[in-house]
């Protein structure tokens, strides 16, 4: 296992950052939209939503990122109009009224939490190739530091019933990566920002990074699944993997927001 995510790290590390760094924004958006759609397969599948509703949702999520990052103002527009579709959706494809409010709870849900909380990223990228850098490289950071201190140390369990795995001294950890992932990337691409606001950022991230893994877990457990996928060796699926970012985007967007 830990084998297998070294290795993937050392690929796909560079590829990204010669992606985000010398494409045009657009080819960003292309990546967005490829990740929103495995990532909504894998939560449609994770709650066995199947047929005419499953294609919606993955259409519609495509369209709510495409008017995200083309079409800023009309996104919430786009949004009503996908969940308005899918509610008279199920009321034409289904005569019988039993477990409605549950069909339609899953795709919603997964419209919002996926393409909905992926369009901030959009929103980043139009503000700089390196913060979107900035973003993942500060979550991966914690990411990995809560997993590594969290095997090593870890014996108090943080959040038991959501995830069994998850301690506190991983989440510690989590913080020590954000701080140090969010001092590195400052010093590299962003060295405008003043020390004390990166620890800021960095400390933030680190937190909401922890509850996008643990509402990732909940989603799972609730699901009776371990992994959303196994796309990636070592790592489960995309949603595994951008777990910790889809919360962590908005959160960085609205900071930046802030001091711009």
């Amino acid at each position: 296992m830990h084998s297998k995510r070294l290795i993937v790290s050392v690929i796909f590390l560079p590829l990204f950052y010669l992606y985000i760094m010398y494409l045009p924004p657009v080819f960003f958006f292309f990546l967005l939209l490829a990740v929103s759609l495995l990532s909504l397969f894998e939560f449609c599948s994770m709650y066995h939503l199947d047929g005419i509703l499953k294609y919606a949702c993955l259409m519609f999520g495509s369209a709510i990122l495409v008017v995200s990052y083309f079409e800023k103002a009309h996104f919430p527009d786009a949004v009503m109009i996908a969940v308005m579709a899918i509610i008279v959706m199920r009321l034409l494809l289904k005569r019988n009224p039993s477990s409605s409010l549950s069909d339609i709870a899953s795709p919603v849900v997964g419209l919002i939490y996926i393409p909905g909380l992926l369009s901030f990223q959009g929103h980043i990228r139009h503000m700089g190739a390196e913060w979107i850098l900035f973003l993942y490289a500060t979550v991966w950071a914690s990411d990995s530091m809560a997993y590594y201190i969290g095997k090593g140390i870890g014996k108090r369990k943080l959040y038991r019933e959501v995830s069994p795995n998850k301690t506190v001294a991983g989440a510690g950890g989590s913080l020590v990566g954000g701080m140090a992932g969010a001092l590195l990337l400052r010093a590299l691409m962003v060295p405008q920002v003043g020390i004390l606001p990166a620890l800021f950022i960095g400390i933030m991230l680190g937190i909401i990074s922890i509850i996008g893994d643990l509402v990732e877990s909940m989603f799972k457990r609730d699901a009776g699944v371990k992994d959303s996928g196994n796309i990636i060796p070592g790592h489960g699926g995309i949603l595994d993997k951008i777990d910790g970012a889809l919360f962590a985007g908005p959160l960085l967007y609205w900071i930046l927001k802030g001091i711009q």
